[in-house]
């Protein structure tokens, strides 16, 4: 097999077919992070959601609220990472490259759509217009997920950013904050606990519901991953492995292509 540079790709052999650099290392490894750390967290989760169910016990409780919160600071970092990525990282990783919008976006968007459903399926380097969207709405949602959640690691284990604050707010009187440990009223001033609960309220609420949307939108993104690899090639799946797509035309963001 043989392999020539084109302009935007390097063609592979005498098929119809080039490979194009797509998705940096970076980019890959959130991925890919993001993907065990959602697995995890959603498992542990769905145990806490069901611990009354389950007879777990509050040692029980404290256990699996404190890996959650272990693998949530592995999910908030490695997330706040890819925010900051969008700012300095290369043209696959900038916020232009996914973010729905700018000139030309929505004539491409029904483009994509109209040649989509006559079976001419554009391809792209990065996202689709659609997925551009779906992309977006992931990123907002897991920054709500972990907003919310680091917040409620300081309300029901004391952890960090906000455990201290929280420690100090619920301690009762002649009790060291640095000595509160979860699960145990005692140690806590009832009116201060009180207003600590209506503090949390909002924060559980719209995490507990968040998670069931944030479900929703991958499961909904993982189909279209399937339905776009089979309508319009690319090996999307192995190339957030290798950072490097195969295809059979010249990419619709082709401007990006050309760096």
């Amino acid at each position: 097999m043989t392999a020539e540079k084109t302009q935007r790709g390097q063609r592979i052999g005498s098929a119809d077919l080039a490979v194009y650099g797509a998705w940096d290392a970076s980019v890959r490894w959130f991925h890919w992070i993001n993907v065990l750390a959602v697995i995890g967290l959603v498992a542990v989760g769905v145990v806490i959601l069901n611990a009354k169910l389950l007879g777990v016990t509050d040692d029980g409780m404290v256990l699996l609220k404190t890996v959650h919160v272990w693998i949530g600071y592995v999910f908030a970092v490695n997330l706040l990472w890819r925010l900051v990525w969008a700012f300095i990282g290369g043209p696959g990783a900038h916020w232009r490259s996914f973010l729905p919008g700018g000139r030309g976006y929505v004539a491409e968007a029904r483009t994509y759509i109209a040649d989509f459903i006559a079976g001419r399926p554009r391809q792209y380097l990065g996202h689709n217009p659609l997925g551009r969207i779906a992309v977006t709405l992931l990123l907002l949602l897991m920054v709500i997920q972990a907003v919310t959640g680091l917040v409620l690691a300081g309300t029901d284990i004391f952890y960090p950013p906000f455990g201290g604050f929280i420690t100090e707010w619920v301690a009762a009187s002649g009790v060291p904050p640095d000595t509160l440990v979860p699960y145990t009223p005692a140690l806590y001033d009832e009116a201060a606990w009180d207003a600590m609960r209506s503090f949390r309220k909002p924060f559980i609420t719209v995490h507990y519901y968040n998670f069931y949307v944030l479900i929703t939108v991958i499961i909904i993104h993982i189909l279209a991953v399937v339905v776009t690899e089979v309508r319009e090639g690319g090996n999307l799946v192995s190339a957030m492995f290798t950072g490097k797509k195969l295809l059979s035309k010249p990419p619709s963001d082709s401007a990006r292509s050309d760096g």
